[in-house]
């Protein structure tokens, strides 16, 4: 694997040069078709690693083109995945009135969601290490478009039913944000990886952004949130066909062996006590973890929050009966794709600017942006009932130095861990990161919030201290995980050349001792 860092940004260019000029070339020699040579039995040399003069093979042998294209495919579902995430969240107060359910309850339907996904996310890992990822991704996808329909048609009397569909959707995202990110780690290297990369971790923000302005906008022009729920299958089976016939399914470790591929014999048992023993993907997965336990709370409860907050003022009724006012979710949303378009290009362009002059620069601007955001996270919780125009100010620049990770963090798992473990180290990082991260916020957000509204649950004000005083559990834990990446600076430099030096070296068929560099 590429270690990044290792060169000047002028050297890495020109290898890039080189990389790209070398898949061109050896796709108009072979002139071979592009069917997957990694399909096979597991511990076998992907791509057969011939001796053949001719670097590329099968699948690999893709223009440049080719690749950018797959990534648009994959990006374009990446962004449908988080768009339907958090259309549930643009319609919230109109769920709780449909269902007459309190805060603890809704935030329910993302929790079974993250569970579900976080349960199925190890199989996913394994299956995709071994299996053809391909077709992984369009039956876990295709689950995903029918339960996301299927519960827009719940009717009042069976809340419960959506919290099934919903936990069901899961299956989706386990299988798809487990996979995608290796194939994209198999078509490139160094700098082009970073960006692609970045185009694959932009659309996150984006697309929850989006999300809010979906559902608000469609539950607006409908009076009916369950139409919201509707868009995303409609577009999502259209992007299942372009992942159909555009994307490729390239070997395991194609960028770095110029399409030979890299394979190894090993148990799963192995696998996570490699993972396990690589205090990169430990301490920069705690990192994850903690980011991922702020931005779910955000993303679950801030419309509700700032709605709570104009009735704190006087400036708006509360809502008694649904359709809701979400303009707030759609004005969330619209900060939100902001912020995140913002937050990953700068945090790219940073990374690519300090590398080879700042050493261990990934984890360092992961760290900036957990600690920025705690002074801007501070300042909007307790302005809200003051000034909502101010505090969507701080939310802006919170989410911005929050998205700064995006990019980084998805890069740092590519170049610290061997090829033929990457999707079994996102599927544990995803376990780990969303079970104690987005799925535990909303609910504890919501139960805090129960709690304390309690003492006086008729009064409007008290309602929105409630939430406000249990969203300060968010700046806590983003200053644990500034921390945990202070720590995965330490450890990134010896982590990633050691997965360079396996990637590299001559491709054992058996993957190197535990403990081995």
């Amino acid at each position: 694997m590429e270690a990044r860092g290792s060169g000047t940004p002028e050297e890495e260019e020109e290898e890039e040069e080189e990389e790209e000029e070398g898949e061109e070339g050896a796709g108009q020699r072979d002139g071979v078709s592009l069917a997957s040579s990694s399909s096979g039995r597991y511990g076998s040399i992907a791509g057969a690693l011939s001796t053949s003069t001719t670097p590329l093979v099968g699948e690999a042998a893709l223009s440049t083109r080719r690749s950018y294209l797959a990534v648009a495919v994959l990006c374009y579902l990446n962004l449908l995945n988080f768009m339907d995430r958090y259309t549930i969240a643009g319609v919230l107060l109109n769920i709780q009135k449909f269902f007459d359910i309190n805060d603890s309850t809704s935030g329910l339907l993302q929790t079974v969601f993250i569970f579900s996904f976080i349960l199925l996310a190890p199989l996913f890992g394994y299956l995709g290490d071994r299996y053809n990822r391909k077709w992984i991704m369009i039956g876990g996808l295709s689950v995903w478009l029918v339960m996301t329909l299927c519960g827009s048609f719940v009717n009042k009397k069976h809340f419960w039913v959506l919290v099934l569909m919903r936990a069901l959707v899961g299956t989706g995202e386990a299988s798809y944000s487990t996979i995608a990110p290796t194939i994209i780690g198999d078509m490139f290297s160094g700098g082009r990886r970073t960006i692609a990369i970045s185009l694959f971790y932009v659309v996150l923000p984006v697309g929850s952004g989006l999300g809010y302005i979906m559902g608000s906008t469609i539950a607006t022009a409908t009076g009916d949130w369950r139409w919201a729920l509707r868009v995303c299958p409609v577009l999502g089976a259209v992007g299942v066909v372009l992942l159909v016939f555009l994307c490729p399914n390239p070997p395991r470790g194609a960028s770095e062996t110029r399409g030979q591929g890299v394979a190894g014999r090993s148990s799963y048992l192995e696998d996570i006590k490699y993972l396990l023993k690589n205090k990169s993907f430990v301490w920069s997965s705690l990192g994850i973890t903690s980011m991922s336990f702020v931005t779910g709370a955000l993303a679950f409860w801030a419309p509700t929050f700032l709605s709570r907050a104009q009735v704190a003022q006087g400036s708006r009724q509360p809502c008694v009966a649904e359709p809701c006012d979400t303009s707030d979710s759609f004005i969330f949303g619209a900060v939100t794709v902001a912020s995140g378009i913002f937050g990953v290009g700068l945090g790219t362009l940073l990374t690519r600017g300090l590398i080879g002059r700042v050493p261990h620069v990934d984890p360092l601007i992961c760290a900036v942006g957990m600690l920025g955001c705690i002074p801007c996270l501070l300042a909007a919780i307790f302005l809200a009932a003051r000034s909502i125009p101010v505090t969507y100010v701080f939310v802006f620049l919170g989410e911005t130095l929050l998205s700064l990770n995006w990019p980084i963090m998805g890069d740092i798992v590519l170049y610290v861990v061997v090829p033929t473990r990457r999707a079994t180290a996102i599927a544990l990082q995803i376990m780990v990161c969303h079970l104690l991260g987005d799925a535990a916020s909303p609910y504890i957000i919501g139960v805090i919030s129960d709690s304390l509204s309690a003492y006086d649950p008729d009064s409007p004000q008290w309602r929105f201290h409630s939430l406000q005083y249990s969203f300060l559990l968010c700046p806590a834990v983003a200053v644990l995980g500034g921390v945990f990446y202070l720590v995965n600076a330490l450890y990134i430099t010896r982590d990633k050349m050691a997965a360079q030096r396996f990637s590299e070296g001559e491709q054992p068929t058996v993957l190197p001792k535990l403990g081995s560099p």
